[in-house]
């Protein structure tokens, strides 16, 4: 069964480049362990909630974009089985080194989680 993970994260709008640039040099490294789909998207229309909101949930500032990400797995084990091998990536590889390739973007303030999905329609 599919397995999803989802990301909300803010962005520095100056950065939106360097994010679109970013995240095709790590979502090719998470396709090439299995991942069907990755979308990542700029936030466009992200209104202001009366009790919560996106931009509340990652503490964005005036100058910052909401960006909106999920990653679809054929299944649980295989995303796993990545995320394993990315953590020990993390301790070795250059890429990962923030000093020499920071993010566009606070780490901290992303949220995510992995999702069973329950309803799915289309394709």
């Amino acid at each position: 069964m599919a397995y999803v993970d989802g990301f909300v994260i803010a962005v520095p709008t100056a950065n939106r480049q360097a994010f679109i640039d970013h995240a095709r040099e790590f979502d090719q490294m998470l396709m090439d362990e299995g991942a069907l789909r990755i979308w990542e998207c700029w936030g466009e229309d992200v209104p202001e909630g009366k009790q919560t909101d996106f931009r509340r949930a990652v503490q964005a500032g005036e100058e910052e974009t909401v960006c909106f990400s999920w990653i679809e797995w054929p299944d649980k084990p295989t995303r796993d089985a990545a995320f394993a091998k990315f953590e020990d990536m993390m301790k070795t590889d250059p890429r990962f080194d923030p000093a020499k390739n920071p993010p566009p973007f606070d780490g901290k303030r992303m949220i995510f989680g992995g999702f069973e999905p329950v309803v799915m329609l289309g394709d």
